[in-house]
């Protein structure tokens, strides 16, 4: 599990046959979870100042794989004594959102996501949602697009500073609104077993 707020930037060092290899000053250790822009890996190796995930072509299939270059955002898996500030994040992506338009209202400013329409039960006005990571507010839903308002806060410590129209970016749509829109669109009574295939499935 994770927060949504970003730890730190780490660089790309390298990223081939599915092990992506990055540097920062966060030390893992090896089998530990780590989230890089938003979608959890777990450390398989580490070097001087580097350590490598793999990634498995599930993962690839849903996931933004050409913004593995450069900086990404990095957040290792939140301890049980942590205070959570953000909100529960699985690290588990659901699709990959296109930047549709970014516009500046007064001190922050709005980026306007679209994102396929099938995730739409799971996003609603309010609600939460990650994006590359990020533990977000959605301000407002419209069609196949929905609405973030970024602070400078936020905008100058994550990649939100450097994105631009058409960049792709991660989606993880918030855990209890997909439980909850099963549980009400579900043809019997959950059992636990039900609850766990959900979870191993999200």
């Amino acid at each position: 599990m994770f927060t949504g707020l970003i730890r730190e930037f780490a660089t790309v060092i390298s990223y081939q046959n599915s092990v992506l290899t990055l540097k920062a000053n966060y030390k893992p250790n090896i089998g530990d979870s780590i989230a890089v822009n938003g979608v959890c890996l777990t450390v398989i190796s580490i070097g001087n100042q580097t350590f490598s995930v793999e990634l498995s072509n599930e993962t690839r299939g849903v996931m933004a794989v050409e913004n593995l270059k450069g900086r990404v955002h990095i957040e290792p898996a939140m301890k049980l004594d942590e205070r959570l500030e953000g909100h529960i994040v699985q690290g588990h992506v659901d699709c990959v959102g296109v930047i549709e338009s970014i516009h500046k209202n007064q001190n922050a400013t709005d980026f306007y996501i679209t994102y396929p329409k099938e995730f739409a039960p799971y996003i609603a006005p309010k609600g939460s949602i990650a994006i590359d990571g990020v533990s977000l507010t959605i301000n407002e839903v419209n069609d196949a697009r929905f609405r973030l308002t970024i602070i400078p806060h936020t905008f100058s410590q994550t990649l939100f500073g450097e994105y631009k129209v058409g960049t792709h970016v991660n989606i993880e749509t918030d855990m209890f609104a997909r439980y909850i829109y099963h549980m009400i669109h579900a043809k019997k009574s959950l059992s636990w077993d039900d609850v766990d295939h959900m979870m191993a499935r999200y």
